[in-house]
């Protein structure tokens, strides 16, 4: 059966570590993705990883294609692609809130902090539905990214291996907030949003 928050209100069974407004999320995530864990050396492994694809590609096509259409097709890589991605990534987010039963699930951004961001109001999120919900978006675009640099030809692979790492920096967030959980480990935690007063609670369950 799905918490209430009102459940995640009796102190004999969860403490409240964490409170997030909205305001300080670029101050929470880069204290979270600066942290050196397993989880951060894997996700800026992945980072150089993708960088050293797009620098092997570059060679690759050196001398192969005029400047003019190397310029174009890096412009839609790095400009064209990652912000019609962006819409597509917070629907990935919202696809497993939904599934899992969110129903007020809300788009933001932020453009002080160059933030956009899905939050369900008032819906009590348990430790694996909020991890789903935060790697679903790397997972599906890394896969389907991946897979067109290995099937599409020149200068495509050009345009989207630089999609592919730009994408991945723009998961910082995300991996932040894992590796929060994932600092956290040994504690259960449930997580959830008043999108009105624009904060994130989190708490442990204590028995």
């Amino acid at each position: 059966m799905a918490l209430s928050v009102e459940d995640l209100n009796d102190q004999t069974k969860f403490r409240q570590i964490l409170i997030i407004s909205y305001q300080d999320l670029i101050q929470f995530i880069f204290d979270n993705i600066k942290k050196k864990t397993a989880l951060t050396i894997f996700f800026w492994s992945v980072c150089l990883i993708f960088f050293a694809i797009t620098i092997r590609i570059r060679i690759n096509i050196a001398g192969v294609f005029p400047i003019s259409d190397i310029v174009s097709y890096t412009a839609f890589g790095v400009i064209v692609l990652p912000l019609l991605s962006i819409p597509v990534h917070e629907l990935l987010h919202i696809i497993p809130y939904y599934i899992s039963g969110a129903k007020n699930i809300r788009v933001g951004m932020d453009l002080n902090q160059y933030l956009f961001y899905v939050t369900a109001h008032r819906y009590v999120a348990t430790p694996w539905q909020f991890k789903i919900v935060a790697i679903i978006p790397f997972l599906s675009i890394t896969i389907l990214s991946l897979f067109l640099i290995l099937y599409l030809p020149g200068l495509w692979k050009w345009s989207f291996a630089l999609f592919l790492f730009f994408h991945t920096t723009m998961c910082t967030g995300d991996f932040a907030l894992l590796n929060f959980y994932y600092q956290n480990r040994d504690k259960k935690i449930y997580t959830w949003d008043d999108a009105d007063r624009k904060e994130a609670y989190f708490y442990e369950k204590v028995q």
